[in-house]
C-alpha cells in the first residue's frame, strides 16, 4: 500500500492502517525523540504523544511533501514542549543571554563514525543537545529555534557554538588530535 492510500484509511480511522502507519514509521522516529531526551522511556513517551499527535492532525497533511518530514516535524515539536513541561529539563533549558563567539574551527581534523558522534551528542547538556539537534540535525535557522524555545535568536547562536565547541574539543581528546594553537600551546 503506497502513503498515500494509507493517509486516507488513517482518515477513514481504519485501526489498521494506523497500525501500518506507526509500525512504518515508530523506529525511525524513536531515534529523533531520543536524540532530544537522552531518555528511552521519555523518548518512547514523546513518541506515543506525537504519534497521537500525527492521527489528531492527519487531516492537515496536504501530500504535497514527505509524509516522513510532516511526521518528524510532529515529533520534534512533541519532544521540544515535552523538554519545556518536565522539570528535570526545565532548568537545562534556561537559557542565559550571554553572548559567545562563534567558534572559528569549522573542521576538526578528527574522523568519527556516527554513532560515536550521536553518542557525544547525548552526553551535551540538553540546552545545547536541543539546539543542537534543531540547527545541525533538523535543519531549522536560529530564528526558528528562538520562536520555538522562546529565546532570542543570538540566544540559539551562541547556544549552538558552545555545544559545537565541546563536540569539538570532546572528539579531539578522544582522538588525540588536540591541535596547538598560534601561541604555541
Amino acid at each position: 500500500m503506497n502513503e498515500q492510500q494509507l493517509v486516507k484509511d488513517c482518515l477513514k480511522n481504519k485501526l489498521i492502517a494506523q497500525k501500518q502507519l506507526y509500525e512504518l514509521f515508530s523506529e525511525t522516529m524513536l531515534g529523533v525523540c531520543y536524540r532530544y531526551t537522552k531518555n528511552l522511556n521519555d523518548a518512547q513517551e514523546v513518541l506515543q504523544t506525537g504519534f497521537i499527535k500525527v492521527f489528531r492532525s492527519l487531516h492537515q497533511y496536504k501530500q504535497e511533501g514527505e509524509l516522513g518530514a510532516w511526521i518528524r516535524r510532529i515529533m520534534v515539536n512533541s519532544a521540544i514542549n515535552y523538554l519545556k513541561r518536565k522539570p528535570q529539563y526545565q532548568l537545562d533549558l534556561a537559557f542565559d543571554d550571554t553572548y559567545l563567539h562563534p567558534v572559528e574551527r569549522d573542521s576538526p581534523d578528527v574522523t568519527v563514525n556516527t554513532k560515536d558522534l550521536l553518542q557525544l551528542i547525548t552526553q551535551l547538556p540538553t540546552g545545547y543537545q536541543t539546539i543542537f539537534n534543531l540547527f545541525a540535525v533538523e535543519g531549522y535557522s536560529h530564528a526558528e529555534i528562538g520562536r520555538m524555545l522562546g529565546i532570542k535568536e543570538g540566544t540559539s547562536r551562541s547556544q549552538y557554538a558552545r555545544a559545537r565547541t565541546l563536540l569539538i574539543n570532546w572528539l579531539e581528546n578522544k582522538s588525540g588530535n588536540k591541535k596547538k594553537d598560534s601561541y604555541g600551546g
